[in-house]
């Protein structure tokens, strides 16, 4: 059947939305979504989602209390909501939020950042299985997931670059696991020197290819998702995977392309394989981790990448939260006008203490009570100086 390449990749794969990006996900209409730190730090300095940023610092200020520090930490978590809570609205499946990656190697704060998380979501009324927390593939990181998932809490395990980290993952019966074909290919290409293989020699296309076939051939529940593409040929490598998550400019570019789309992943043919099973315990994580160069490079290098993203977010709200901390604070101007014009000093400048026009007096009495309020004053001393200036004009 040909057509365009999108229609027949949803029929045999998932298709989620990799991007924060409200608009995209409403075009492509995707049954989940993903996001991680970068893409939410890209998406909160869009001046189309400062509504989104600015709801997040309030609704952390009415839980911290004035520390700066503290709104700052707790809208790190409450911006993730946020967005998470309109994709929902989007999309009719998942979405994944991120726990901190700078907790990635401790199993306990892990733990208790999801717990958070869910907690938020179902307090504004969304269940549980409409959420994937997502969780990097470390030892530590699985270990969290395995108790979450006894709790009834999903998990996406991201940053799986080797089939020791997939293995692991489902042994402990991890609802999702993310491994990133891109990156494997930008270690491959860095590490020898080769600028292009053929698509099915893709070095992300073989590895995400022998995890969904080890998943197959052992009857394990997790899912697989390829993530993080290089080029539109990794994806049609990769057609009939569980999942598959795609930044918007490749569902653009699927949609746009007409062929014949031919599914490379197959669970029946994944059931013929002659694959040697194994066990993964700690010990044997941490050898065949240690001698995987590609995935230790790649994971260490993904958490600090995404722990950077982190830390320019903070930046950026911090810088917000500075810019509404100074809207709402009264101008010096103001400050000088009302003690000027209370004349009594009780609070309030009533008409009779006005020595300017009524014009102005009624601008500034924005509840028409007969009595200016510091706040009123503050909020309209600029518009009464323009009246003033065109009174006197």
């Amino acid at each position: 059947m040909s057509g365009n390449l999108y229609d027949q990749l949803v029929a045999m794969t998932v298709v989620v939305a990799d991007t924060g990006d409200l608009y995209s996900i409403e075009k492509f209409k995707p049954r989940d979504a993903t996001t991680n730190p970068s893409l939410i730090t890209a998406a909160a300095q869009m001046e189309e989602y400062s509504d989104v940023v600015d709801a997040a610092l309030n609704h952390a200020r009415d839980e911290v209390g004035s520390d700066p520090d503290a709104i700052v930490g707790r809208a790190i978590d409450r911006l993730s909501i946020e967005f998470g809570l309109r994709i929902l609205k989007i999309v009719n499946g998942r979405v994944s939020t991120e726990v901190d990656a700078r907790l990635s190697y401790d199993r306990e704060a892990t733990v208790a950042k999801a717990h958070e998380l869910i907690a938020y979501y179902e307090a504004a009324g969304i269940g549980r299985e409409r959420v994937l927390i997502k969780i990097a593939s470390t030892w530590q990181g699985i270990c969290a997931a395995e108790q979450l998932e006894k709790e009834g809490i999903h998990c996406n395990l991201t940053l799986l670059f080797g089939l020791h980290q997939a293995v692991a993952c489902a042994q402990v019966g991890v609802t999702l696991v993310s491994p990133f074909v891109g990156r494997i290919l930008d270690w491959y290409k860095n590490d020898t020197g080769i600028e292009s293989y053929a698509p099915q020699e893709d070095p992300g296309v073989v590895s995400v290819t022998s995890i969904y076939n080890y998943y197959k051939r052992f009857n394990h529940k997790t899912e697989v998702m390829g993530a993080s593409f290089r080029n539109l040929d990794e994806i049609l490598q990769l057609a009939g995977c569980d999942l598959l998550t795609i930044s918007p400019n490749f569902l653009a570019e699927l949609q746009e392309t007409e062929g014949v789309l031919e599914r490379k992943l197959d669970p029946d043919y994944a059931a013929t394989l002659e694959i040697e099973q194994i066990t993964v315990d700690e010990i044997t994580f941490n050898e065949m981790h240690a001698q995987d160069k590609m995935a230790s490079d790649k994971l260490s290098e993904g958490i600090s990448g995404f722990s950077k993203a982190i830390v320019t977010l903070e930046r950026l709200l911090a810088n917000r939260l500075a810019e509404l901390d100074s809207l709402s604070k009264p101008h010096p101007c103001a400050i000088d006008m009302f003690a000027i014009f209370d004349l009594d000093g009780d609070g309030v400048i009533t008409r009779e203490e006005w020595t300017g026009t009524d014009r102005v007096f009624d601008a500034l009495d924005i509840d028409g009570d007969g009595h200016i309020t510091p706040a009123e004053l503050a909020a309209g001393v600029g518009y009464a100086l323009c009246l003033d200036d065109e009174t006197s004009a």
